[in-house]
């Protein structure tokens, strides 16, 4: 599935390490409105683990995860902000 993300938020959080990736996530996807997308960069096998757990438990919907074929650390999950987030 391809996802329509032009007007998507972007967060960065390939220089941050776990808490932070996940706690800068949630705190960008608070701000959004529901059914909002957030693109998120990452970096590394915990937060590629941590985040979108995060994210689903706490309602929100993951839409994709795309790899980088430059730096294979290197990931984006498409996030779709939950209603009841």
């Amino acid at each position: 599935m391809t996802v329509n993300t032009s007007h998507a938020a972007f967060l960065d959080v390939t220089a941050d390490t776990c808490p932070m990736t996940f706690v800068r996530t949630r705190l960008a996807l608070e701000k959004l409105p529901a059914g909002a997308i957030l693109r998120v960069r990452l970096r590394g096998a915990e937060p590629r683990e941590s985040v979108p757990r995060m994210a689903a438990s706490q309602g929100h919907v993951i839409l994709e995860m795309i790899g980088h074929e430059s730096d294979p650390e290197i990931l984006d999950i498409l996030i779709q902000r939950g209603a009841k987030a």
